[in-house]
């Protein structure tokens, strides 16, 4: 869950340099709703990099009595909650959800956040939490499913970890760093066209999130460029969401612009590869080797 709204990058430098009010007023919402965090965290000034700060700020955590931790917990919002939505969430938590598509569920999902909400709330007492910049709709719910039969005690311990997950993706976006802290990963493509030999340049290319119970949507568009890559990643710089995903390629208008005989209607004209994330911090590379007649994809790194 992350986006630190409309508050500026922070030097590391200067937030070094801060009063202890001013230092608690910048990450007072790191850890949502719990100034208390960075208020603990101060004593450890000078950082030498964000890495050290972020450790500050989970220690003062892990440290904390059990109801402290119990009220960090209990101070999250519900995911895909309309009326908590309207009462007003943290501009974190708002761009957070809104990064997943929490904001315009289909009525199917809405039921079915709905429905996993209040049974996880009535066995535990206290709101699920996840990383929601980690996930898309379908994987939170499946995550949802997979924890709910846990015992307290496991989903205390799940919770913190999420929240210091939500928190480190918070700190990334605010304070600016020599280093930084390990919670991106890349997604990635290149398209060959093995009929001449080449790189494909100025293919189209589309990236779509699937969903089971709502609309798919783009993630993004780009053209590949004459080394047959997109000038940037699919998507990069942020976590790429657990999820299922569709790779969609025009190649035929490609081999049209190059005046490769093609039959009418081309055998191959919109070509399109469904694939998988699981690891949101690592880089999965989706290749697609073509010609007008066939084409062939592999998992790169």
């Amino acid at each position: 869950m992350s986006e630190p709204g409309h508050q500026s990058q922070k030097p590391l430098e200067e937030l070094n340099a801060c009063t202890q009010s001013d230092f608690v007023a910048v990450l007072a919402n790191i850890f949502e709703y719990s100034p208390w965090v960075a208020e603990q965290a101060f004593a450890a000034r000078p950082f030498a990099g964000v890495n050290e700060l972020f450790a500050a700020m989970t220690s003062a955590v892990e440290r904390a009595p059990e109801d402290l931790r119990l009220k960090l917990i209990k101070s999250h919002p519900d995911l895909g909650d309309k009326t908590q939505r309207a009462a007003g969430l943290t501009v974190e938590s708002t761009a957070e959800q809104t990064s997943a598509g929490l904001d315009r569920l289909s009525d199917a999902e809405y039921e079915a956040f709905e429905r996993v909400n209040n049974a996880y709330r009535a066995k535990f007492g206290f709101p699920y939490i996840v990383c929601v910049r980690r996930h898309t709709k379908d994987s939170i719910l499946r995550d949802f499913e997979r924890r709910l039969p846990n015992d307290a005690a496991t989903e205390t311990k799940t919770s913190i970890a999420e929240i210091c997950r939500i928190a480190a993706l918070r700190l990334d976006q605010l304070i600016v760093a020599g280093d930084r802290l390990p919670v991106h990963g890349r997604l990635s493509t290149h398209v060959l066209d093995t009929h001449s030999g080449k790189p494909a340049a100025g293919i189209a290319v589309e990236l779509v999130e699937r969903s089971l119970l709502g609309a798919s949507r783009v993630v993004t568009t780009a053209v590949t460029n004459s080394d047959g890559r997109t000038d940037q990643p699919l998507i990069g710089g942020r976590p790429v969401p657990i999820g299922r995903y569709e790779l969609n390629f025009r190649v035929g208008d490609y081999f049209r612009a190059r005046n490769v005989p093609l039959s009418d209607p081309p055998f191959l004209d919109d070509i399109s590869l469904r694939f998988a994330v699981s690891d949101p911090e690592g880089h999965l590379h989706v290749p697609l080797l073509v010609t007008p007649w066939s084409y062939a994809t592999y998992r790169g790194s």
